[in-house]
């Protein structure tokens, strides 16, 4: 009985009882190291598909502007091909009111509008012509992104590299992340730390995904119509602000993402009860919100496209907590 005892009261104890506050610094200091080694490799790595990356990065902005540009384009032709159309037919119209003019048969009609018809298409179907021929497969000079210093084309290339890197080696971050947590938890709970790890990477590279795939489109969508057609200015991105406005929203989305698992982790290891988050739901809510406000540019569908997400997020987190702790209890009870 007195073995159990202490059994118990070991398995209650934390995971590093004696160490010290500079102990847990070290430890901190160790874990930084291992986890700055993994994403330098990483960032290594994503250099060499460098090119590729960069593409992928730039698909929402071209995606943007191509269908801008086509469709403005596209009304350019219509209005182009219309003020031929009227011109040719006024024209007719004000020789055949004109006592003066001489008779002009049907053929000679015929004639005229065939030709005009035939200048029409060869310039709708000539490449070089833009002021009616939309272009689906390349941008104006004017709208690619720019870039005004020296060095910001190798710090952007960086950052993207990196940015990348940190995706690729997400698991092993991660790792060392969760296991400096586990550093002050009890025995038991360890457990939770390993479950939580595949999870977090999985959801970080989810959430940089969601960004780059879907959010992005629709906040360059608005931000350039915003400027175009309230502001009334023409959109001129530059290389390195596009790509720091990519990768920290990256980043934030990643990170915001982790939410259903630091849910289920305060949960797990009594920190948060579930009656207590289901209580907290509106106040919840709200903070989401100001954190979206501030975490994102000050425009709407960013705010949107980050809040709602995230309080999605939050409640996925409950379920998870719920379906813990029914299953714990089942397993009590099956004891």
């Amino acid at each position: 009985m007195g073995k159990d005892k202490k059994k118990k009261k070991k398995l209650q104890e934390p995971l590093d009882t004696t160490m010290s506050l500079g102990d847990h610094i070290e430890e901190l200091r160790g874990r930084l190291i291992l986890a700055i080694a993994g994403l330098l490799i990483g960032a290594g790595i994503s250099l060499s598909f460098g090119t590729w990356i960069i593409k992928f990065i730039e698909k929402p902005y071209y995606k943007v502007f191509l269908t801008s540009e086509a469709k403005s384009e596209t009304e350019e032709k219509e209005k182009t091909i219309k003020f031929i159309e009227d011109l040719f037919n006024n024209t007719r119209q004000k020789l055949a009111d004109d006592p003066n003019t001489p008779n002009v048969g049907q053929e000679t009609e015929e004639f005229v509008y065939k030709f005009c018809t035939e200048i029409l298409v060869a310039l709708s179907n000539d490449p070089n012509y833009t002021s009616i021929s939309p272009s689906t497969s390349r941008i104006s000079p004017a709208r690619r992104l720019q870039i005004l210093r020296p060095a910001d084309g190798i710090i952007s290339y960086i950052k993207i590299a990196l940015m990348a890197g940190l995706i690729l080696s997400s698991p092993w971050v991660f790792y060392q992340i969760w296991m400096f947590v586990a550093a002050g938890l009890y025995v038991h709970e360890r457990k939770y730390v390993h479950t939580a790890v595949p999870f977090s990477a999985a959801l970080f590279v989810t959430g940089a995904l969601f960004f780059i795939l879907i959010v992005a489109p629709l906040t360059l969508k608005f931000l350039v119509k915003f400027n175009e057609g309230v502001l009334d200015a023409r959109s001129n991105f530059t290389f390195a602000d596009y790509i720091s406005f990519i990768t920290m929203l990256m980043l934030i989305f990643g990170v915001a993402f982790q939410t259903p698992i630091a849910i289920f982790f305060l949960n797990r290891t009594g920190l948060v009860s579930i009656p207590a988050l289901r209580k907290s739901r509106k106040f919840v809510l709200l903070g989401i919100f100001v954190v979206a406000a501030m975490a994102t540019p000050p425009d709407v569908i960013s705010q949107v496209t980050l809040g709602i997400p995230l309080y999605i997020l939050f409640e996925l987190g409950i379920l998870l907590a719920v379906f813990s702790e029914r299953r714990r209890k089942s397993k009590e009870k099956a004891a």
